[in-house]
């Protein structure tokens, strides 16, 4: 080994941690526009949270720690917890103390500013997945454990075929019985906006709102978005393209506690594949729910597939 170099992030490295970044996570490769607006223009990003392993002018690893500067819709400061997004060493120098040096460094940013609590990678709203994927990333996932972190759940990622896809009769049968009851289903308009962005912020998640209201700003069109109204109320929503502008991600969705169990939810995952198939999409897919949850079974007997499997982990100090 060369002489080695521990610091933080500068204006410049950008190039080097994307590169490192791509030979590393080889099943979840970054451009430099995400990092620069998943990480640089995140809100909470703090250069000495992102903790860097130099050797002779070479970028051989990198562990990124978080904390929230701004509270989200909803929610507050989370004083107690700390967040690790990503971190990665280069193939030839693992096993080496670089990565522990490194991550050691991290949660010590993270302990003097008085977290409790350190999350890999459940970090909303700028994580790029939910949780470590055991399958494409045994050593990462060894790695995590080796330094105190511990499983708390596994979500899923699901991906859904578009290219033959025709919504079933027996739904267009229900929507039907269902409008004749007085539910009203429709693309979004300007009216709907605040109601869609408090029922989902409000009801579900913070993140779900957030989600909804920088899409928008960032151009996706209304008519990505679907509402049902029950007697002139909100009572759920279904869109795709919320996330990073990326149209095939579908979600997020969800219908309201009161109104669930009549097949309200299924007919707006219908009306949005219908809709994403019309734009000539050939698939929908989505990072992470879990497996055996109300949505989660849903998906599946629509006929969504699991294709990757994540574990959220934490360390508490």
């Amino acid at each position: 080994m060369g002489n080695l170099e521990y610091r933080h992030y500068e204006s410049g490295n950008e190039e080097a941690i994307v590169q490192l970044w791509n030979e590393c996570l080889h099943h979840d490769p970054v451009t430099p526009i995400r990092l620069r607006n998943m990480v640089l223009l995140d809100a909470n990003f703090d250069p000495e949270g992102l903790c860097l392993a130099y050797e002779d002018g070479r970028l051989v690893g990198a562990v990124y720690a978080v904390r929230r500067l701004l509270p989200m819709h909803g929610t507050e400061l989370e004083p107690d917890n700390g967040w690790i997004p990503f971190f990665f060493v280069a193939p030839d120098r693992r096993r080496q103390g670089i990565g522990s040096r490194l991550m050691e460094e991290a949660l010590d940013f993270l302990q003097r500013l008085g977290r409790k609590h350190v999350f890999f990678s459940s970090y909303a709203p700028n994580y790029f997945t939910p949780g470590v994927d055991e399958a494409s990333y045994p050593d990462g996932y060894a790695f995590l454990l080796k330094h105190g972190f511990a499983k708390l759940y596994s979500p899923v990622a699901m991906d859904y075929s578009l290219v033959r896809y025709a919504a079933p009769e027996d739904v267009k049968r229900l929507k039907r019985t269902r409008e004749d009851e007085g539910y009203a289903f429709r693309l979004a308009q300007d009216r709907d906006l605040v109601d869609v962005i408090r029922f989902a912020a409000d009801l579900f998640n913070p993140d779900w709102g957030r989600a909804i209201r920088e899409g928008l700003l960032r151009g996706l069109p209304m008519s990505a978005i679907h509402v049902a109204r029950f007697e002139g109320k909100l009572i759920g929503f279904c869109m795709h393209g919320g996330y990073e502008g990326v149209l095939e991600r579908f979600g997020p969705f969800g219908v309201a506690p009161a109104h669930q169990g009549k097949g309200l939810g299924k007919m707006m995952l219908h009306d949005c594949l219908s809709n994403m198939r019309a734009q000539g999409l050939h698939g929908a897919w989505f990072l992470w729910t879990g497996e055996t949850t109300t949505a989660g079974l849903l998906y599946k007997k629509l006929g969504f597939q699991v294709t990757r499997r994540f574990h959220v982990c934490r360390k508490s100090f």
